[in-house]
């Protein structure tokens, strides 16, 4: 009798002590190899472990024309890991629709679903999209696992701003953004204050879209547009439970917006993420929402814009003396940097860690990753600047004058200290000007 699937996978032992060996990608392809003459549970089974396993944030199967491939997403890179036969595509695409409660007859138009899979008594949430495209639909399963959430100090914050976050989030009232792209680690940053912060004395609410990890003590609730319920009517029913701390998952629009700095403004500490390129887009985006200058300076008690760097591995990465055309970049980027901010002398004699690559980060010569962060707060003469509405890059200088790290300059001091490259930190940033 064929076993009903629930929507959770168990993975056996013995799939599960076959993916837990997987170190790299090689490893990783060798085992899907092997499973592909085997039952479409094990070559599922396998595909979700390895990943899990090497702790890819998703894995994308995409067909072609005569084949499909398997790319895995690891520290924020796109990497290939297979290619199969069609027939393989076919019997792995029912299998996870059905697992993730997805329609099987329909091909022509997205849908979305979820599963969980089951590692040790851990539940680990795996987010289905499938997208029509020109020779069948492409897969993206995107991985949540729980292990994945850190403590604040785990953050790669420097020991200044650790010292400004933990300080900020203990505040009664006020707003706290968070600002960057998709995949930047908003979200792993906003759990982190949270987690910090919970405790019986306090009630937490969240509104999310969609929650992405559960964490125990918290109520979290999720947008639901097709029953009415978004950021903005439900933060409007969050604010009759209630609640000291309210995390809104995004301000997209004018009501959002006003709500959760009206919010802000009548003592309950907010935190919220927003779409712009850095710390100082902030004010302008939510200018641009319609909300008025006179209503942003007093809410906000911090803005923060972050990105993620991949670590150079530490099994190969060699030290070498820095190159003159770096040290030149270094000695420009660094200049002027606020007292206290302790950096190595900037001399020719000056040793950074250069990528190599081994077995164990797959030769690309990094493993993990970390942020990189800027920071300005809001205090008395900021609230006056913001009232006059200055531009982006006004509100930039301001920020730098009074203190400010760039993001670029974060990660260069991230660069001394050993944990990533100047390629890496011109990769997110940009290039470090001449």
């Amino acid at each position: 009798m064929q076993r009903k699937i629930t929507g959770e996978v168990k993975i056996s032992p013995t799939t599960l002590n076959i993916t837990q060996k997987i170190k790299n990608v090689s490893d990783f392809q060798k085992r899907i190899e092997e499973s592909l003459e085997k039952s479409v549970t094990e070559i599922s089974g396998v595909i979700l472990g390895g990943a899990i396993n090497l702790k890819a944030s998703d894995v994308h199967i995409e067909p072609r024309e005569k084949q499909a491939k398997i790319r895995t997403r690891i520290d924020g890179i796109l990497q290939d890991v297979i290619t199969f036969d069609p027939k393989t595509y076919q019997t792995l695409l029912s299998r996870i629709k059905l697992l993730s409660g997805i329609k099987l007859n329909i091909t022509d138009r997205p849908q979305d679903g979820r599963f969980s899979v089951s590692i040790n008594k851990i539940a680990i949430e795996i987010r289905v999209s499938t997208l029509p495209a020109e020779y069948g639909e492409t897969i993206v399963l995107r991985i949540l696992n729980p292990k994945t959430l850190v403590e604040l100090e785990a953050l790669g914050l420097r020991k200044d701003l650790l010292e400004i976050f933990r300080a900020e989030i203990k505040k009664p009232n006020g707003m706290i953004i968070i600002t960057g792209p998709t995949g930047s680690g908003k979200t792993t940053t906003l759990y982190a204050f949270l987690r910090r912060i919970q405790k019986p004395e306090i009630k937490i609410i969240t509104i999310e879209d969609p929650i992405e990890y559960h964490l125990k003590g918290i109520s979290q609730t999720q947008v639901n547009p097709e029953k009415g319920y978004n950021f903005a009517s439900g933060l409007q029913s969050i604010m009759r439970q209630d609640p000291d701390v309210i995390l809104v998952g995004e301000i997209r629009d004018l009501e959002t917006a006003q709500i959760a700095l009206q919010a802000a403004l009548t003592g309950h500490l907010v935190f919220t993420t927003l779409h712009t390129n850095d710390a100082a887009g902030t004010v302008a985006r939510l200018t641009s929402l319609g909300t008025k200058a006179s209503n942003i300076g007093p809410a906000i008690n911090m803005a923060i814009a972050q990105r993620l760097v991949r670590k150079i591995c530490n099994k190969c990465g060699k030290s070498v003396k820095i190159s003159p055309p770096s040290l030149k970049k270094f000695k420009k980027a660094l200049r002027g940097l606020p007292k206290g901010i302790k950096v190595p002398r900037l001399t020719k004699d000056l040793k950074v860690l250069q990528v190599k690559g081994c077995k164990y980060c797959n030769f690309t010569g990094f493993r993990g990753r970390a942020g990189i962060f800027e920071t300005f707060l809001v205090n008395e003469e900021m609230e006056k600047f913001i009232l006059k509405a200055p531009s982006i890059a006004a509100l930039r200088k301001e920020a730098i004058k009074k203190g400010m790290i760039t993001m670029q300059q974060d990660g260069l001091i991230k660069v001394l200290n050993g944990i990533t490259t100047v390629e890496e930190v011109e990769r997110i940033t940009g290039p470090i000007k001449k």
